[in-house]
């Protein structure tokens, strides 16, 4: 097991959630004794362990410091695969190696997957941590640029076909990556950050202030928002673009994944959307979250098969 949360004990046992590499998480009990371990529920293996691509620790330099994340290697295809970055939320949390149905289903198609941890992701010490401090939008941008030289000066990848995604503040890292940056393909947003000002008037309250942290404050770091912000620099996005948002949505309102799919069509930019009438903020139903992923590869497959 390679992760463990909710930890409880009684006298004989020490019991949580642990998540694995190669199986679902599970509820697992271990006998304090005998050391000996139960699992209760869960822990279902969905391919055999060979067919599951393993994360590898990636550590890399990034400008002036260096990143984190896990490489997960294609189980298909070319020497030198397609790649795609993933970017989580929080965007101050985290991604761990653990079994990632998603993960999966761009290794069987013949993706490499990077898994970032960005400069301010958590579990790399305060100091890692605190990187993003007025820095977001900069260095966790930085990071996933220079994951794909990384991996590409190494041959593991190839570098003229890197795509990244994203989902709330992992859709605003990848549109000012596109924005601000020429190393992607395409790139995907998922209920992602256009406007983070408008973020900040529109989100509810107990995320209100975030930015203030993240970017600074709205009415004295006026040019800072501006240079960070990217439906302001949509001109700036040249490749295509898929984006995805739930109309229930009340953290990224639906509105900053219209504006910025606007922005692009009026550029002339090929761009897909899909809108989920019954999600919030985070897909939860199966069938919406299989629907999404799949338009995805879709999408990826037919840039990489057009003629420049």
């Amino acid at each position: 097991y390679s992760r463990f949360r909710h930890l409880a004990v009684d006298e004989q046992f020490i019991f949580c959630i642990a998540a694995s590499p190669i199986s679902s998480t599970a509820v697992i009990a271990i006998d304090r004794q005998s050391r000996q371990v139960q699992v209760l529920a869960g822990g279902i293996a969905p391919l055999a362990p060979e067919q599951i691509s393993r994360p590898q620790t990636l550590r890399y330099p990034s400008g002036s410091g260096e990143a984190h994340g896990f490489f997960y290697p294609a189980m298909t295809g070319a020497a030198k695969p397609p790649l795609v970055v993933f970017v989580h939320g929080g965007p101050t949390s985290a991604c761990y190696p653990m079994l990632d149905p998603r993960i999966q289903y761009w290794a069987q198609r013949g993706f490499a997957v990077a898994d970032l941890n960005y400069r301010g992701s958590s579990g790399y010490g305060r100091a890692y941590r605190q990187a993003l401090h007025l820095s977001w939008g900069d260095v966790d941008v930085e990071d996933a640029c220079a994951v794909v030289s990384h991996l590409a000066e190494r041959g593991l990848i190839d570098g003229d076909n890197a795509f990244i995604r994203g989902g709330s503040a992992g859709g605003y890292t990848t549109l000012c990556a596109l924005a601000f940056h020429n190393v992607f393909r395409a790139g995907a947003s998922l209920y992602g950050v256009s406007d983070p000002v408008a973020l900040g008037r529109a989100t509810h309250k107990f995320e209100s202030d975030y930015l203030d942290w993240l970017i600074g404050d709205p009415l004295l770091d006026v040019e800072r928002y501006a240079s960070r912000t990217p439906l302001l620099h949509a001109g700036n996005i040249r490749v295509p673009m898929i984006f995805f948002q739930g109309e229930l949505d009340a953290v990224v309102v639906p509105q900053q994944t219209r504006d910025m799919v606007e922005a692009l069509q009026d550029n002339g930019i090929l761009v897909e959307a899909h809108y989920y009438a019954d999600e919030r903020h985070g897909f939860r139903k199966a069938g919406n979250q299989a629907h999404a992923l799949e338009q995805e590869w879709l999408f990826y497959r037919r840039v990489m098969d057009s003629v420049d």
